[in-house]
């Protein structure tokens, strides 16, 4: 009697195991779905408006760097932008290290 207790309940569970894959593989894509939207979009968004920011810099502006110093902007070259911290003291960083823009910077709070 435990035996054929045994058997029927594993022919059940096979049955019940088959469309596993299936489902594992979905709960995958949603994943993945869950992943894109929440981090790799938003990610990639922040990406292509610093690239813009970077791009659009021109001699004037009062950006805020990715060490906090203010300044204004007197010259930008390729990769380094000239800033004037204070009067007749200018110093160079690198483009990238620009995080915004004093008006952007304001505006988030």
């Amino acid at each position: 009697m435990f035996a054929t207790n045994a058997y029927a309940m594993a022919g059940g569970a096979e049955q019940q195991g088959g469309g596993s894959g299936m489902e594992g593989i979905v709960m995958l894509v949603i994943m993945f779905a869950i992943f894109y939207l929440l981090l790799i979009r938003p990610q990639q968004k922040r990406a292509k408006q610093h690239k813009e920011l970077v791009q659009s810099l021109k001699a004037g502006d009062q950006i805020v760097s990715s060490g906090g110093i203010h300044g204004k902007v007197v010259s930008v070259q390729e990769d380094i932008v000239t800033l004037e911290v204070a009067s007749n003291v200018r110093i160079k960083i690198n483009r990238s290290s620009v995080v915004g823009t004093k008006t952007d910077s304001l505006e988030e709070k």
